[in-house]
């Protein structure tokens, strides 16, 4: 019989860490939280200091019943939730429900499930910190007051099943006004020429044009171009001036977990709720080989960039040994944490660095290893020296007008060697640096060919996953818990649709911000919003009383919402008819926006409740059963390509076809991504060499034509 019992959240957890502390500790999972307020009411008493009522989660019960014959046999309970608010709140409620005393040492928290970690944390066991509690406690308790009061009034002034909620409602309203923003955009007509020098130098180059004089000067339509072209016509292009300086590149800090969702996104394609899901599985411990269960990352919620001493010298030593001393800066690298954040843990790193992605590749999924990868080779980088880089600038003029070419060259890799940070910004610089060639002032080139480009400014692009991630911590929406759930939850509400990794608002979402901003302003609230944030924080750190916090935020909160059930009319959204028949009872079929995306639903509902799928035929036919494919999405927002023959024939495609046909084996030729790059390959087998004319279309003008071995 154990004489100590140990409760985690989840069974992997519990395994990992029963390894880990021997015979004598029993370890149990709570299976997430055991207590929640109740669905069918508020659960919160706004006239006795918003007291909360909570009540087993249902479905918990066998779990609770385990634990409490668990309890009775063990000498002494210890509570390991994870290391957070959340964590605090799960170990209170089963505290309270398993008569556990709180005033007793049984809280045990580690920030990585590895052996010596964990029994340290056994070595100091602390009290339940109550502020902790109370922070998540408020948090709920705001958020039910907002869900619970707010969607009633959506639902009768604009349409059943709407939500609403602090976090939720802001993030909408981002998405909305950078919509509103597009809209608006009026483009601005401007050129760029550049001088292409292929003569009497080597390697070939390019200067853009700068100016006049010493000013910079802006080509904003076509005469100008020809002004210029006239004004260099026949003139010298003579070297003037060439600047060479060495400039350094500093590694990026460890992940936070938003920085980790942002470059996930764009270097795995990894929706932010998978990321976080990969990676609690990477914390939680996973089978590596002889060595058993091993936590792999450290806690994944977190807003730090602090690494421990005894990680950043295990790092040191890996590098030296694999790269050389050169790539080991003097001192430690040392990174600073952004104003405002809990710094509770660590940033995510590998619990061990010797465990490097290669060695336990077999034993990780595709998508754990990639993940995985990710994080070793980031906090890596991070304690490398820095890149150096030589850089030239060469200003070359014709008459009054300058030419400026920018080249570097790396000297000194550094950090580049292992981890390049990705970028959100898709677009191409064909302005970026490139090699020069050897110049000296006074130097005489030859007449070089100018090429004129025209160009209209853009609007600022959609928010994808990994930029509303950004934007969300750099205004202090949510916290690092709640990035993913709050995409999650308005994109499951139809507030919005997710097209082409893009976030696009849907009439339905603009209609609701609207209606919130109008009656509701403080609520949807940026600075608002982050200000509670704030508030939350010292109400964690002991400083603001969660009870005040909340009748503050209430006393507002009602006031608003009387004068809206008194004002606010009701607002009517009108299907749009679509030309497609109901087969059923004939009536023309309606598009309704659902959970999954938009979908035809026939407008005679409750006596006719037909409903398909929005599809959309691309042009090319099942190699099976000579039916067309269809354009679909799945229920996790993913588009493919399926045959219209489903369910009798159940050909699918996971790529856009192009509409042209492998010429070994006739199967449809399909755009793939390849390095983040399209390439245009055979479907069936990739490796068949891939012919297409000049002039075939395909989806992607920049898809390449390639095979992947």
């Amino acid at each position: 019989m154990a004489d100590y019992l140990v409760i985690v959240e989840s069974p992997a957890k519990a395994k990992t860490i029963e390894k880990y502390l021997g015979k004598r500790y029993s370890v149990k999972a709570s299976m997430g939280h055991v207590r929640d307020l109740p669905k069918s009411q508020l659960g919160v008493d706004p006239e006795h200091g918003f007291e909360p009522h909570y009540i087993t989660i249902r479905g918990k019960g066998d779990v609770i019943k385990s634990l409490r014959e668990a309890r009775k046999k063990a000498k002494k309970v210890f509570l390991a939730a994870d290391p957070d608010r959340e964590g605090e709140a799960i170990a209170w409620h089963l505290a309270n429900l398993l008569d556990v005393d709180s005033n007793e040492p049984c809280r045990v928290v580690f920030h990585e499930i590895t052996k010596d970690a964990v029994n340290d944390a056994f070595k100091k066991p602390r009290t339940l910190d109550m502020d902790l509690v109370n922070a998540q406690q408020t948090r709920r308790i705001l958020d039910r007051l907002v869900g619970y009061r707010l969607s009633p009034l959506l639902w009768k002034k604009v349409k059943k099943g709407l939500s609403a909620g602090r976090v939720q409602s802001v993030a909408v309203r981002l998405v909305v006004d950078r919509e509103r923003e597009i809209r608006a955009f009026v483009p601005e007509e401007y050129w760029t020429v550049d001088a292409h020098f292929t003569r009497s130098v080597s390697p070939k180059f390019k200067a853009r044009f700068h100016g006049y004089g010493k000013e910079k000067t802006a080509l904003a339509n076509s005469d100008a171009v020809e002004e210029l072209k006239a004004h260099v016509k026949g003139a010298d292009f003579t070297v003037e001036q060439v600047k060479r300086a060495e400039r350094k590149r500093n590694p990026s800090p460890p992940f936070i977990t938003s920085s980790l969702q942002q470059e996930a996104a764009r270097k795995l394609g990894f929706r932010a709720y998978k990321t976080m899901s990969i990676a609690q599985q990477l914390y939680e411990g996973l089978e590596v080989g002889d060595a058993g269960t091993v936590g792999l990352i450290t806690y994944m919620r977190t807003d730090s960039t602090r690494v421990a001493e005894s990680a950043q010298e295990e790092a040191r030593g890996y590098i030296t040994a694999k790269y050389g001393e050169a790539y080991v800066p003097k001192e430690p690298k040392q990174y600073q944490t952004k104003s405002g954040a809990q710094d509770a843990h660590e940033g995510i790193r590998p619990t061990s660095v010797e465990r490097d992605p290669a060695s336990v590749q077999p034993f990780l999924t595709k998508d754990q290893f990639r993940l995985y990868k990710l994080v070793w080779d980031r906090f890596v980088a991070s304690q490398m020296s820095s890149a150096i880089m030589d850089t030239t600038t060469v200003d070359i003029r014709a008459n009054r007008a300058l030419f400026r070419a920018n080249g570097s060259v790396i000297k000194f890799a550094g950090f580049m060697a292992l981890y390049i940070e990705g970028n959100d910004d898709s677009n191409s610089d064909d302005t970026k640096d490139s090699i020069l060639p050897p110049l000296t002032p006074g130097q005489s080139l030859s007449g070089p060919e100018l090429n004129a480009e025209q160009h209209f400014t853009q609007p600022p692009p959609r928010y994808s996953e990994s930029s509303l991630v950004k934007a969300m911590e750099e205004l202090g929406i949510g916290r690092p818990s709640t990035y993913a759930p709050t995409m999650e939850t308005i994109l499951k509400r139809g507030y919005v649709v997710y097209d082409q990794k893009r976030f696009v608002p849907t009439e339905l979402g603009e209609i609701v911000v609207d209606l919130l901003v109008n009656n509701f302003h403080q609520l949807i609230d940026v600075d608002f919003t982050a200000n509670l944030e704030q508030e939350l924080d010292q109400v964690e750190e002991g400083d603001v009383d969660w009870v005040k916090l909340l009748r503050d935020f209430y006393q507002s909160f009602e006031g608003d919402l009387e004068k809206a059930e008194q004002n606010l009319e009701h607002v009517h959204i009108a299907d749009v008819e679509s030309d497609v028949e109901c087969e059923k009872c004939g009536r023309k079929m309606v598009y309704k926006q659902g959970r999954f995306g938009k979908f035809l639903a026939c407008p005679g509902f409750p006596e006719c409740r037909n409903t398909k799928p929005i599809t959309k035929e691309v042009g090319v036919n099942c190699p099976k059963c000579g039916k067309p494919l269809l354009e679909r999405t799945g229920k996790r927002r993913r588009v493919f390509y399926g045959c219209s023959g489903y369910p009798d024939c159940d050909y699918v495609l996971w790529n856009r076809p192009t509409g042209k046909l492998c010429d070994v084996c006739s199967h449809p030729l399909v755009e793939k991504q390849v390095k983040g790059q399209p390439q245009i390959v055979c479907s069936q087998d990739p490796s068949h060499p891939v012919k297409l004319n000049q002039d075939d279309e395909v989806h992607s003008r920049e898809a390449k034509v390639g095979s992947i071995n």
